[in-house]
């Protein structure tokens, strides 16, 4: 391996901003090119990482010596950016959502393990220093109640309210919540999820309550709706025997009284470690695509259940 990790980022918004900026704060890193199909957004955030842009991710692949790649595109975008990367055998960091659907997240999983790739996946939640101290405060006690909420406003891209593009805001935003019910409560066997009403042709539900079953006898609930003024709460409120944890991104309440702050340092580990990955290193890769699968078959299956408003099962 190079003492310098090349790494190409496909997608130029402001996610993939995020990691650029991260990325080039290495010293083991450059970041060799940029690709958006919208040309001068990859020219922007290219210019102010030295590196090349590109039209496509085809043309960046095309342009070879990568390392790594990242895929940082909307929802509806995933699929060809990373079976094309994959078929160049390189490693992928996928931003999640994995995709609209439930099939092309598959078929890339099975293309990763038959490959046996380096991936992670953007679930940077999984990285906060105050999820590590609620495992600690839950050990020995199961949680029974699980709630979730992401209470939001609908974000400025213009993709976010057609189900075709985002896939839903519990596909797209409140799948970080799911997935922290699995690290904290464990998997989910059964859903049940009913939209709100009114939501015109082709447009994402504005609102979804959903009652989730636990494999582990925990009864849980989950609360979405974009029609808030500004974020009110994202988050999961747990309660097990003596204690009650209400964790976000940004703090734990303990006991609906004990703040601990986190130390914010989430967004820099998830990328440390992919990039720790990539290079054979000892790694702490919390997230690698087929974990993130689990988690996004449950996002799917509340979407899922919240169209037909039927209860939808998990096998496994």
């Amino acid at each position: 391996m190079s003492p310098i990790t090349r790494i190409g980022i496909i997608g130029a918004g402001n996610v993939a901003a995020r990691h650029a900026d991260v990325l080039s704060s290495f010293p083991d890193v450059t970041i060799a090119g940029i690709a958006d199909a919208v040309p001068h957004k990859a020219e922007a955030l290219a210019s102010r990482h030295g590196s090349l842009a590109y039209g496509s991710h085809t043309d960046l692949l095309d342009a070879g010596g990568l390392d790594a790649v990242y895929v940082c595109v909307p929802p509806f975008a995933h699929g060809n950016p990373e079976t094309d990367a994959l078929s160049c055998n390189l490693p992928l960091f996928v931003e999640k959502p994995l995709a609209t659907d439930l099939e092309t997240a598959e078929k890339i999983a099975a293309e990763i393990t038959r490959r046996d790739l380096p991936s992670a996946v953007g679930h940077h939640w999984r990285y906060l220093d105050i999820l590590g101290k609620a495992r600690e405060l839950l050990a020995g006690r199961p949680v029974r109640l699980a709630l979730g909420h992401w209470l939001d406003k609908v974000p400025p891209v213009d993709w976010w309210l057609r189900t075709e593009t985002s896939g839903g805001q519990i596909v797209e935003q409140a799948v970080h919540v799911l997935d922290l019910a699995r690290v904290l409560v464990g998997e989910v066997a059964m859903v049940h999820a009913v939209p709100s009403e009114g939501a015109a042709d082709g447009e994402i539900d504005r609102a979804t309550a959903a009652v989730l079953r636990f494999a582990g006898g925990a009864a849980g609930t989950l609360a979405a709706t974009s029609l808030c003024a500004g974020k009110q709460r994202a988050g999961l409120e747990v309660h097990a025997e003596g204690v009650t944890l209400d964790l976000g991104e940004e703090r734990l309440v303990v006991d609906g009284r004990t703040v601990i702050e986190d130390g914010g340092a989430a967004k820099i580990h998830v990328d440390r470690e992919f990039v720790n990955a990539v290079r054979g290193k000892p790694a702490d890769v919390r997230v690698p695509y087929h974990e993130a699968l689990k988690t996004h078959r449950l996002a799917q299956a509340v979407a899922r259940s919240a169209a037909t408003r039927e209860p939808v099962v998990l096998n496994g």
